[in-house]
């Protein structure tokens, strides 16, 4: 006589919370550690650096920048094409780069024509191109939410309930 093994009942609690993203908990306290020092690190500096300072490789800090926005670009666009899973986080780390460097455009600028160029490029490149990659990553994680909810509910009522 064969005997039947019976599939494990499956309650709600076992099914993924589609809000939550489960990570390790060092992952939490490794990034609460980094806020709570970054508060007197950047208290010092305010007080510390100096308002002016000349650098022999500013160029190359800027075109280094420039280039691997250039790859983080091109990594999205690819992404985007191929309806990659990658296109989330490159979207991410795209936008961020953007804001990061309408800031430093703007903050870095000498003279008010500078500046003006630099509020203009943020206004009308950078700032709207970042906008773009944030909807892409809003709009990804709502579509990701939404999947996870309707296997959750399509797993409920395959199991009968």
């Amino acid at each position: 006589m064969e005997e039947q093994i019976a599939a494990p009942e499956l309650s709600d609690s076992a099914l993924p919370d589609p809000m939550r993203v489960p990570l390790p908990r060092w992952v939490t306290a490794v990034l609460t550690v980094a806020a709570v020092v970054l508060l007197p690190w950047t208290l010092w500096l305010t007080f510390t650096l100096p308002s002016r300072h000349v650098t022999p490789h500013y160029d190359v800090a800027w075109v280094g920048f420039d280039v691997a926005l250039l790859a983080a670009f091109a990594a999205t666009s690819w992404c985007a094409i191929r309806s990659s899973q990658w296109l989330v986080p490159f979207a991410a780390a795209t936008g961020t780069m953007l804001v990061c460097d309408a800031w430093f455009d703007i903050v870095t600028s000498s003279g008010p024509m500078e500046r003006f160029e630099a509020v203009l490029q943020a206004a009308f490149a950078e700032l709207p191109l970042a906008a773009a990659c944030a909807f892409i990553v809003y709009d990804a994680e709502k579509f990701r939410q939404a999947t996870v909810v309707r296997y959750a509910a399509t797993l409920r009522r395959l199991r009968g309930r």
